[in-house]
């Protein structure tokens, strides 16, 4: 129960408290910038089974992987891309405290 806690709010809550400090004149678009990079998860339905709650998704799936994430790093850096890079991240990191409660 605490692990989904932790996991879904920092999916949730984390971006909209970074919406919201740091981006307050556009919050409402840059919120949902930060939730569209939900669609990395489609990489999940490669998996067999589809959700494993026991699962480390960190190196698991192909858009969790080291690389992708290395890439996810990248589009910090060009203001253009940089808020899908923040959502990105945030994303990585909501999931890899999965991973530590394992």
């Amino acid at each position: 129960m605490i692990q989904g806690l932790v996991h879904y709010g920092i999916h949730f809550i984390a971006p909209l408290v970074v919406a919201v400090l740091f981006y307050r004149k556009e919050w409402f678009k840059t919120y949902a910038i930060f939730l569209s990079t939900f669609l990395i998860d489609l990489d999940h339905l490669l998996a067999t089974p589809l959700f494993d709650s026991n699962r480390c998704s960190i190196d698991f799936h192909p858009l969790h992987s080291h690389i992708a994430i290395a890439m996810y790093v990248c589009l910090l850096i060009p203001s253009k891309t940089r808020l899908i890079g923040i959502g990105l991240c945030i994303h990585i990191i909501a999931d890899s405290c999965d991973c530590l409660f394992m």
